[in-house]
This record gives structure tokens, sequence and C-alpha cells, in this order.
């Protein structure tokens, strides 16, 4: 029997043979060629007319039903019109389980996954088998609607097929159950596949589920079981994911092996890996390492530089997070929803009030989408900021509403102490809202009933949380409640409280207790809580620092002292006192005994000179929240020449580094511009302000934080010359009706200081009611 072979020519494409009058009137030729002609053009065609084309070619010569060119057809379509795929789909009498298959999976990565599942049990009704490909498919959908019970079904028939060892399907199982929030299940699915049937897939699943679950130290320990086992080699997807679970438990060490295996095995330091990389090292409190990381990586695009900047931010350092976002606009990368959230954060953590109203500004002009997450972001920095008002007008402008936005409107009235309007809010939040008060929720609105003295709304609220929302108080809620009894004065109630916990106070507890002891002079209460404090965190000097204010409060001098000792004995470290002010748009921090500001020497000269002036004024600081910062020797005003020492000067005047922050914010910031910092010494403050007004300041609005309350108060002023300070500026009312008398008062009084006075009709044109921008 002789063999005809078709003889290939030169190139790589066989040869046909031509046509016969013979196979031109055979139907089953003309079927065959039309066949591989459709599936040549399913293969090659490049845009919607051409498939159109196909598709009408199919159904008038009758190939629609054949399995092959039919699958072919669902495939192409379903990926840009799923309803026309679908129609095409009801089209064919017997679809083969490709065809099913195509449509299980477009529906699964659609809108609506809830089709798949319709779909699968219309093919179970028909009598038709899933087969492995199928099981994926509609476990996907299964997790994206969290349909365990469906899951559990599928399941059952997986094994019942004999699908128990099929890596496809059990790693499917594993993320649905992983998804599903069935851990345990998803834990049991993955250690009875063997461990030489599981793929990196299988790994990755497992370790993500427990992520998902928030369970990080049981995903390092499968990653440790499959960095042991040496059968399956860790990909990106692995080492991203561990990376991250050791910078959300801070560890470390297990951190910086990684990255080592990573730089060692020659993989490519991309923007997932890179972001890892960097947010573990922030996490773990070291940001010098996740800016190198940050430096190194070639390209940085606009998460990199994300990433970077939310480092900055979680880890306190609010001016490097605010300073990068410039270097980030000087290369022309654009930023984000996530960028602008990050850097708002910062602007309100700092008071930074005029780059907060910069970067939103920014967000309009560069079209950046005001998303929830940035929304909630602004109302949190106007209210940290001092202007609950903008607050406000974002928050009621904000539709829909999450429960953030809700929490963090609640925490900035409260915050503002506008505790009836917080309180208000929160009603309305539960009268008016689908969306449920969380544990965060309680805390503003507990915060809120502290700083307004609400002890018995305040008992109220706390036990609707366990009553009305099923919610389980954690610590802080308890230590808001004793924070709320001590400001009250109402100690003996604080302490019954605190015995009859349910849990072990901890630091927390005590160190609310032993801010409401200094706030009331209660030296029995507060010996006590600072001892639990000294037992709880011996390390720590928060604790020991409060008490010995409190005993400077009451001059008990030699049990200051002791207090020093104990410090020393059991070497506590305090660190340094910062202040920070916001001006013409720059964050200027200071230190005590600090003389790094460029512009030192001329602010200690100014110091010097109002602390003479304010001396003969009668000034008598309040400075016994300061011995444990200071020297101890220094407990007098000091007169003598600015080289004398720095701390003992500001310490004489105002306190360490708060007069150096205010000189240097009034003499550079311009008239009726709202001044933000974080002064926390309110005494002294206020009375300091009743006598800058003939020494000189600025005007606008300020305001500062002492713990989490904003402070607030105005002084409007007129310039005028002030040789000190280089201008001089006449304090004078809001309203018209009182301004006469209190600038002909200020004018002769700086006239007999020496001071040039200030012409009275340039006073009164310029004495007028302000916009309360901060306040």
């Amino acid at each position: 029997m002789r063999l005809f072979l078709p003889i290939r020519s030169s190139s790589s494409k066989p040869n046909t043979y031509p046509p016969t009058p013979s196979n031109i009137l055979n139907p089953r030729w003309i079927a065959r060629r039309f066949h591989h002609f459709s599936l040549s053009l399913l293969e090659n065609f490049t845009n919607t007319n051409q498939f159109n084309q196909i598709l009408s070619h199919a159904i008038t010569t009758g190939l629609l039903i054949d399995p092959f060119i039919s699958s072919k057809l669902i495939l192409s379509l379903s990926s840009s019109d799923l309803i026309s795929a679908r129609i095409l789909f009801s089209q064919i009498k017997n679809p083969n389980l490709f065809a099913w298959n195509f449509m299980f999976r477009a529906y699964a990565h659609s809108s609506s996954p809830e089709d798949s599942i319709a779909l699968y049990n219309l093919m179970r009704r028909n009598g038709i088998l899933p087969d492995n490909y199928t099981f994926p498919f509609i476990l996907k959908a299964c997790s994206r609607l969290s349909f365990s019970e469906k899951g559990k079904e599928i399941h059952s028939l997986s094994l019942k097929l004999g699908f128990e060892f099929d890596v496809f399907v059990q790693n499917s199982l594993i993320s649905m159950y992983a998804v599903c929030g069935m851990v345990e299940s998803a834990h049991r699915v993955f250690y009875l596949v063997p461990v030489l049937v599981r793929d990196v897939v299988s790994w990755n699943s497992m370790i993500s589920g427990y992520m998902q679950s928030d369970l990080c130290g049981e995903a390092l320990k499968v990653f440790g079981e499959m960095w042991i086992s040496s059968f399956v080699r860790p990909n990106e997807v692995t080492l991203v994911t561990a990376i991250t679970a050791c910078g959300r438990i801070g560890d470390l060490d297990l951190g910086k092996k990684i990255h080592g295996f990573v730089t060692g095995s020659g993989f490519v330091l991309d923007v997932f890996m890179g972001s890892s990389l960097i947010d573990m090292y922030a996490k773990c409190a070291q940001i010098e390492e996740a800016r190198k990381v940050f430096d190194r990586m070639q390209g940085n695009n606009v998460v990199c530089w994300t990433s970077m900047i939310a480092g900055y931010a979680q880890s306190g350092f609010f001016k490097e997070a605010i300073g990068l976002f410039r270097e980030m606009q000087i290369v022309n990368v654009k930023a984000d929803e996530a960028t602008v959230a990050c850097v708002v954060s910062a602007c309100g953590h700092l008071g930074a009030l005029d780059q907060g109203r910069w970067v939103h500004a920014y967000c309009e002009r560069n079209d950046i989408e005001m998303n929830l997450t940035v929304k909630n972001a602004l109302i949190d920095m106007y209210s940290k900021c001092g202007d609950i008002d903008k607050a406000l007008e974002i928050f009621h402008e904000l539709e829909p509403r999450d429960v953030f936005s809700w929490t963090v409107m609640i925490s900035g009235l409260a915050m503002n102490e506008k505790s009836d309007k917080a309180l208000d809010l929160f009603s309305q939040m539960t009268l008016s809202s689908e969306v449920r008060p969380n544990e965060v929720t309680f805390l503003g609105v507990l915060s809120a009933c502290s700083h307004g003295g609400l002890v018995d709304k305040g008992f109220y609220y706390f036990r609707s949380m366990t009553q009305n929302y099923t919610l389980t108080p954690r610590v802080e809620h308890y230590g808001c409640m004793v924070d709320l009894l001590g400001r009250a004065n109402l100690f003996v109630e604080a302490q019954k409280f605190i015995r009859s916990m349910p849990i072990r106070p901890d630091a927390v507890i005590w160190r609310s207790l032993l801010f409401a002891c200094r706030n009331n002079g209660n030296i029995e209460v507060a010996e006590f809580a600072a001892g639990r404090i000294l037992e709880l965190e011996p390390r720590q000097s928060g604790g020991q620092i409060l008490l010995s204010n409190i005993y400077a409060a009451a001059s008990r001098w030699s049990d200051m002292k002791r207090v020093r000792k104990v410090m020393h004995d059991h070497r506590m470290q305090k660190q340094p006192g910062c202040s920070f002010v916001e001006v013409n748009g720059i964050v200027h921090e200071f230190f005590v005994a600090d003389g790094s500001h460029p512009q030192t020497d001329i602010i200690y000269k100014m110091v010097v000179g109002m602390n003479q002036h304010l001396q003969s004024e009668g000034y008598v600081p309040e400075t016994s929240d300061y011995f444990n910062l200071v020297n101890e020797h220094v407990k007098k005003p000091v007169y003598h020449n600015y080289s004398y020492g720095f701390n003992q000067l500001i310490s004489s005047i105002f306190g360490p580094r708060y007069l150096l922050l205010w000189i240097h914010a009034v003499s550079h910031t311009p008239t009726w511009a709202p001044l933000s910092c974080n002064m926390t010494d309110w005494q002294n403050m206020h009375s300091v302000l009743g006598l800058l007004d003939i020494l000189g300041a600025r005007g606008g609005s300020l305001f500062g934080r002492k713990n989490t309350t904003i402070n607030s108060f105005r002084i409007d002023i007129l310039v005028s010359k002030h040789p000190f300070m280089g201008v001089y500026l006449v304090a004078v009312p809001e309203y018209d009706t009182v301004c006469h008398e209190k600038v002909e008062q200020n004018a002769k009084h700086n006239t007999l200081l020496g001071f040039p006075a200030v012409p009275l009709d340039n006073a009164i044109n310029n004495c007028k009611p302000l916009q309360r921008s901060a306040i």
C-alpha cells in the first residue's frame, strides 16, 4: 500500500491540494473548509466589526451547531459583551463543557457573580457534571459573594467526583474558605493535600488566608514550613505577603532575613516588593531603613512615593511626610487619592492648617478624585487644626457617609470642646443613618462626655455599647470613663470603677486617673496611680513626670526630688519636649535647649527683651510643671543676658520652648493670619497674652492642642513697630463698639513704655469683626 504525504515547500506552511470537481460538489468537504476558515478567522480577528461578520457567517452557514466554533465564539464574546454571550449561549442546543466553563469564568469575574451560581445550578439540573476547570470558577463566585454554604456543597461534590488531590480545585477551596472567614476549614483542606502535590499557589493561598483573618503569626508559621520544606520555592507573591505580615506584628528580624533572601536570590525590587519592604521597616520603627529601600528603587511611581509618605506619617515623622510630598511634586509624579489622604493626615497631626488647605486645593486643581477616604481625612485634618466649621461643611456635603465619616466628625467636635454638638451628631447617626457605630465611634462619644463633664450621659453611652450594640468595651473605653470621673473630681467613684472592671487595668487606666489628679491636685490618689504605672511600665517616664509636676504644684520639693531619684535609679529616659508652629506654610520645630534654628540668636535677644518687659508688668509665670524638665537649681526668674542659658531663661518666662516658638511665629506672620501650634501650657498662655497686647504680638486666631482638646481664642491687633520683634502690634477687641476705648488705652500705655503709639484713626479703620477661620 502506498502512502501519499504532502510535499513541503521551502516555507513552513504545508502545500494544499487544489480542489477537484468532485470535492467542490461534496457537502462534507465544503463544511470542513468553512470550519477551518471560521476557526482561522476567530483566531485572527482584530476588531468588533470583524467579529460580528464572523458571527453572522457562523449563524447563516449553520456552523453555530459546531461545539468548537460555538465555544470559540462564546469565549471571544464573553470578554467584551457578556449579555450577548449569554444570548448566544442560550441558542446552542447542547453546549459542551467548554462553553459552560467559558460562561462560568466570565460571570465569576464580572460585576454579577451570582449569575455564575445560577448558571451552574442550571447545568446541574440538565444532568451535566462539572470538571476540574468548572470548580475554580464557581468557587471564585462563592468567594466574592461570601456564599460559604454553597461553597461547602461544591466541596462535597468535588470529593465525590474524585478531585480531592487536584491542586487547582484544592487551591480554590482554600481561597474560598479563607475569604469567607472560615480559616480553620481552609487550614484542614490545605493539610489534606500531600506536600508533594502542593504548588506555590497552595502555599500562597493559605498564607493569604491567614493574613485576611489578621492571623499574621499563623501566616508566618506556614511561610516557615514552606521555607523549610524546600519542595516549592517562594515567589514574589509569597515574599510580599510574608513581608507584610512581618510589618503588622513587628517582626523585624524575620523581615530582615526575608529582605536578605530577596536581595541574594535576584528578585527584582519592583513596586510591590519595594512598597512592602518600606511598609515593614516603617511599622518596625526603622524609618531610615525604609528610606534606604525607597532611594534604591529605580523609577519610583506613585505607589512607591505613597508608601514612603505613609511610612513617615505612621512613624510620627509628619514634617518629613509633607517634605517628601513636595519632592514628589518637583519630580512631576502626580499624587493619587491614597497619597493625598496620607499627606492630609500628616498636616492634621502637625496642625499645619495652611498646608492642609493647599493640599485640599491641590486635589481640586489636579482633578484627584475626592473619594470617601480623602474627604474623611480632610474632616479629620480640619478638626485637628481647629477649623471645625470647615470640617462640618465637608461632612454635611458628604454622601454617602461610612462609619469613619461619622466617627471623625464626632471626635472632632469633642476635641474642639463642642460636646453637645458631638452627642447630637451621634444621635443623628443612630436615628437617621444606616451606619452602625463601632468601638472607635464610642471613644469619640465618651471623650465628648468627658470634656463636657457629662457623667450621667457618659455612663449611659458606656452601658449602651453592650446593651444596644453588642460591643465589648476595650481598655480605651474604660480609660475614658476613668478620665470622665476624674475630671468631675469623683476620685472615690473612679477607684471603685477601676476595681469593678472585668479586665485587668493597664497603664492606660492608671495614666487617665493620674492626669485627672494633676488637674485637681489630688496627691494621695496620684501617688497610688503612679505606683501602679511604675509596676506596669518600669522603663517609661511619663507617670513619674506627671507625679513630679503634681508635687511641684503643691510645693513639695523634697517629694519631687525623690521622684527624680526614682527616675534616675530606673534609668528612665525623658524624650526632649518638642513644640511646632506653622509660619507662612512652613512647620518649625523647637526643642528644649534648641540652638539649631537659623535665627536662634535673634530669637534669644527677643526673649530677653520680652522677659524684662513682662516682669516689669508684674507677670509671674507658673513654672511648677517644668521643674522636671530643666535643671533643679532653677527656681527663680533670671534677668541676665541670653547667654546665661536657654533652659533657665525660657523656664523663668514661660516654660521650655514655648516662648521661643511664640516669638518666632509672631515675628514672621502677617497681620490677621491664623496661627496654629501644639502649645499645651494654656495657664501661662492666657497669662502672657494678657500682657503681649502691650509688648507686641500678631493678630488673628490662635489655637493649639492640649492632649486631645483643641483650645482656641482670639486676639485682634494692629501693627506698629517694636524694638525687639521688628513689629509692634496693639491688641484691640473684635467689635467696633469697644474699639475706641481699647485702642486709646493701649496707645497711652505704649507711649509710657517708650514704644511708638499707633495713630488712633489708623487703628479704628482696621478694627472690624474678623472671619473665624480657625475657631
